[in-house]
């Protein structure tokens, strides 16, 4: 019984812990973005300490695996800043799937943030890959030009938790040993790459923004919902369904013309009595 309530009280004391450390992180008494972020590493490149203090690290798989790659050093970068457009024109490709291994010691919630920025291809379907956290399938199909076009900067975030020795992330759970692996997954079209990464612990609601692109946003608002003038039960909503703008709409097939009607059938007799009774009355005749 006393063993009992020892660990009732352990584990009230740890939840009120809990709740004040995420009180003070709240009054802005708890680490700052730099304090929270446990591995960062600058793809490709040299290391950089960008706008908000986060130090990433020179790349660790340089002479091991992969490529690196400046070749985005010659194009200004959209959606960064200049003191860290660095961040999206160093990259890191491979031939193959290739990754980074992450040690995580404590439990608690975090996020996975990836950068890219295409600076070589300027049409979409060129480089598409997958991205893999764990075994876990985290990112399908990114495609960086056609999420956000070329030379532009583009982050993916995917916030994941681990507890009690489980990773969680995307609805899916396995088994955690310490080790995060990201992995970036050769596809069918060129081949994998990141130009920087980080882990960090905290929320979504943690995470640096990019600066906001017109273009972009312009986009993003043609995919989205279009409004019905007419209004109506869905809110004055209508919603437009992937290429419906191309798709014509099917009507009634046209009748056929010919379907009923037996004038060609008819055709034939009225020829057969047209030659047939002249020659019958002539051979009457006879």
């Amino acid at each position: 019984m006393q063993r009992v309530t020892a660990q009732l009280v352990a584990g009230l004391v740890a939840a009120v812990l809990s709740l004040l450390a995420d009180q003070c992180w709240a009054d802005g008494g708890g680490p700052s973005l730099a304090e929270r972020v446990i591995w960062a590493v600058n793809s490709g490149g040299e290391s950089h300490v960008d706008v908000h203090g986060i130090h990433f690290k020179k790349d660790p798989l340089e002479g091991k695996i992969g490529k690196a790659s400046d070749y985005g050093m010659r194009l200004p970068i959209l959606r960064s800043s200049p003191e860290d457009q660095i961040l999206y024109q160093t990259e890191r490709y491979n031939e193959d799937t290739f990754g980074y291994d992450i040690p995580i010691r404590e439990e608690g919630d975090y996020i996975l943030v990836m950068k890219y920025a295409e600076v070589y291809f300027a049409q979409s379907q060129q480089k598409v890959f997958d991205v893999r956290l764990n075994g876990h399938i985290v990112v399908k199909d990114l495609d960086i030009f056609e999420r956000v076009g070329h030379s532009t900067a583009h982050d993916e975030i995917v916030p994941f938790s681990i507890r009690r020795g489980k990773l969680s992330v995307q609805g899916e759970v396995s088994t955690f040993n310490g080790k995060l692996t990201v992995e970036f997954v050769k596809g069918y079209y060129d081949n994998p790459k990141v130009c920087a990464l980080y882990v960090m612990k905290g929320t979504l609601e943690d995470v640096p923004k990019l600066q906001p692109h017109p273009g972009l946003e312009k986009h993003e608002e043609e995919e989205e919902e279009e409004e019905d003038p007419d209004g109506g039960e869905e809110g004055g909503k209508k919603k437009v369904l992937p290429g419906s703008k191309y798709r014509v709409q099917s009507g009634p097939r046209t009748p056929n013309p010919y379907a009923a009607d037996n004038s060609s059938l008819m055709f034939p007799i009225l020829v057969a009595f047209g030659v047939f009774i002249p020659t019958l009355f002539c051979l009457c005749r006879l």
